[in-house]
């Protein structure tokens, strides 16, 4: 664990203790509050690239290793369940005292996203769903999912988890596969194989999951849709689906991208995302800045 600590924090890094757990957050910036949530096979560092734009647009940018993964490590009782995900989010944000925020995941993360903000209404303010998780069809169940839920295979997983077969994982997300160095494959590596992660990962996928997606049309937040056209992980159909049901929603669908928009396409993906989180400026401040320009030297 020194060696992950060493190469996987920075001076952003901290830690709270949850339930037991070790909680590995970053807490950066000044300003709006912004809680990043990642997917599985994930870690915080997923936002990499978002959290320092984000900063510098006058948010405070919060993002953690969720429970049974990155640094955070496995949940001392082994409970990965949804509920319990909402739960200790809310305690999470509790303790760095933020009433309210928005919200910002990526695959499962994104599945956090809406479920909280059906659960906590008067905690989330706009949430941003990037190729997000939470329809249980057959079709919507990424592949390592589906390999950790069948009966020979849930039992030797856990030991059959090696840098090749992660680098194939990583490349399935990715669409331009000139972006896959062996610096991203090591991430990945490292912080799925650390120790208990795997396991929960079995918990996780071979636990009992509800169908909230029927309550879609409930969530009160202003929802961003972001979706890589060539996910190969889940269908780009999904993201249809979300804006369809969502009441107050957009959508984005990027093309030639594949799961993860927001390490493919960074730069692209977080302009989207300041665009609909900031509010547009008014005349009087259109004029101001014009203003400042003209007597800039």
């Amino acid at each position: 664990m020194r060696e992950l600590l060493e190469k996987y924090t920075n001076r952003f890094s901290r830690f709270l203790v949850i339930d037991g757990m070790q909680i590995h957050y970053r807490d950066e910036g000044e300003g709006t509050p912004i809680l990043l949530l990642h997917g599985a096979f994930s870690s915080l560092h997923t936002f990499n690239s978002w959290a320092a734009e984000l900063k510098r647009n006058g948010f405070r940018v919060v993002r953690l290793d969720a429970p049974g993964f990155g640094l955070t490590g496995p949940h001392p009782d082994h409970i990965y369940t949804i509920p319990n995900h909402l739960r200790i989010l809310s305690i999470f944000l509790d303790m760095l005292g933020i009433q309210r925020c928005h919200i910002a995941g990526s695959s499962l993360g994104g599945w956090l996203t809406w479920e909280f903000a059906l659960k906590y209404p008067d905690r989330t303010d706009k949430i941003i769903l990037i190729d997000a998780a939470g329809f249980l069809d057959p079709q919507s169940i990424p592949l390592p999912f589906r390999m950790a839920q069948t009966p020979f295979l849930s039992r030797v997983i856990k030991y059959a988890i090696n840098r090749p077969m992660l680098e194939t994982f990583v490349r399935q997300v990715y669409f331009d596969q000139s972006k896959v160095t062996e610096l991203l494959i090591d991430r990945y590596y490292d912080l799925v194989t650390r120790p208990g992660n795997p396991e929960a990962f079995m918990i996780l996928v071979n636990g009992k999951f509800k169908d909230n997606t029927p309550h879609l049309r409930q969530v009160k937040a202003p929802a961003l849709v972001m979706w890589g056209n060539d996910d190969k992980w889940l269908p780009v159909e999904n993201a249809y689906r979300f804006h369809k049901m969502l009441p107050d929603s957009q959508l984005i669908v990027y093309k030639n991208v594949g799961h993860l928009p927001m390490e493919e396409i960074p730069e692209i993906t977080v302009k989207d995302a300041l665009r609909f989180l900031l509010p547009p400026p008014t005349l009087s401040n259109t004029k101001q800045t014009i203003a400042g320009l003209k007597k800039a030297p």
